[in-house]
């Protein structure tokens, strides 16, 4: 009897063991279960944790609830300015409605895929290039809009999309790199042209400075002239100052007070006495000797500067 017993205790505690392997369940922290009994939802989303079910009449279904990173195959179409683009995105959803997402829909993730696509081809209709281009924010929240509105009624949300590449045909490319580079020609000519303008300026007050001082000018020719001949590769033509030849054509000059001081002692009041006359030829060989004199002075400027010229020229050689 005790052996019958023994033999019944064990069996219904393997039948209790057989059913509680059958019917445990273990939803995931980042999961929920739907329960479907004989084919109808059946009760609340079953949270995390251990759950049960009645085996042959209840099956769980878990729903994964994290966010789901789904890239959208590149897409061609013709922009509105009748360009031909390629353009590739990006797709984050999560579920919020576990029930929306397995009764309503069949598939959720290839719904969101197939919407992406759809909406991706439209907004590439709508938009120009340049929008494609630069202005990617506002076509991404359009398209985020575009993909949300049936994605509520399937228990999904999108996050966000965000558009990856923009891909141009080759003879889009050349034309966009020449007006490019033509553009950097213009702001280059504006940069020079602004340069030269600014240098006529400070040229112009150089000159009215160097007019002012007319030795700046020999100063800066000078100047000039030992930069170049530092070379030492090419050939110097020094012109001549035109304030060396006013030097020496001054210096060439006779003075004209020596003629009036040599007249005037002939127009003396007694031109019959000896003294007078004496006085007169005194003063004509002054002014003789006054001459002779200043052209030996004129000669030795005229030689100085010469050799002066000579010692310049020597040292351009040099």
């Amino acid at each position: 009897m005790v052996e019958e017993v023994v033999g019944v205790v064990a069996a219904v505690g393997a039948g209790a063991l057989v059913y509680l392997v059958a019917a445990a369940r273990v939803v995931k922290q980042y999961e929920r279960g739907l329960v479907f009994r004989l084919g109808r939802l059946h009760g609340d989303v079953r949270r995390p944790g251990f759950n049960l079910i009645v085996p042959g009449v209840e099956r769980l279904r878990k729903v994964n609830m994290q966010i789901v990173t789904m890239p959208v195959p590149a897409q061609e179409g013709i922009s509105r300015d009748n360009v031909t683009v390629r353009v590739d995105a990006v797709v984050y959803f999560k579920v919020v409605d576990p029930s929306a997402a397995i009764i309503n829909v069949e598939d959720y993730r290839f719904a969101v895929s197939q919407m992406a696509q759809t909406s991706l081809r439209s907004i590439i209709g709508k938009s120009e290039l340049d929008d494609l281009l630069s202005n990617r924010e506002k076509l991404n929240q359009g398209l985020e809009l575009m993909i949300d509105s049936p994605a509520v009624e399937w228990g999904v949300t999108i996050d966000r999309v965000e558009i990856k590449d923009v891909s141009l045909p080759d003879t889009m490319k050349r034309s966009m790199a020449r007006q490019a580079e033509a553009d950097r020609e213009r702001r280059a000519r504006l940069i020079n042209a602004d340069a030269e303008y600014q240098a006529s300026k400070k040229l112009a007050q150089a000159a009215r400075q160097m007019a002012d001082t007319p030795s700046a000018l020999q100063l800066r020719l000078l100047q000039t002239v030992m930069a170049v001949a530092a070379e030492k590769n090419s050939t110097l033509v020094l012109p001549i100052p035109v304030e060396l030849l006013r030097f020496l054509e001054r210096g060439a000059q006779p003075p004209a007070e020596s003629s009036g001081h040599a007249e005037s002692p002939g127009t003396a009041e007694s031109p019959g006495t000896a003294e007078s006359s004496g006085q007169a030829e005194s003063s004509g060989h002054a002014g003789t000797a006054d001459r002779a004199e200043i052209t030996e002075r004129a000669v030795d400027r005229t030689d100085q500067a010469e050799d002066a010229m000579e010692k310049l020229r020597r040292a351009v050689e040099q």
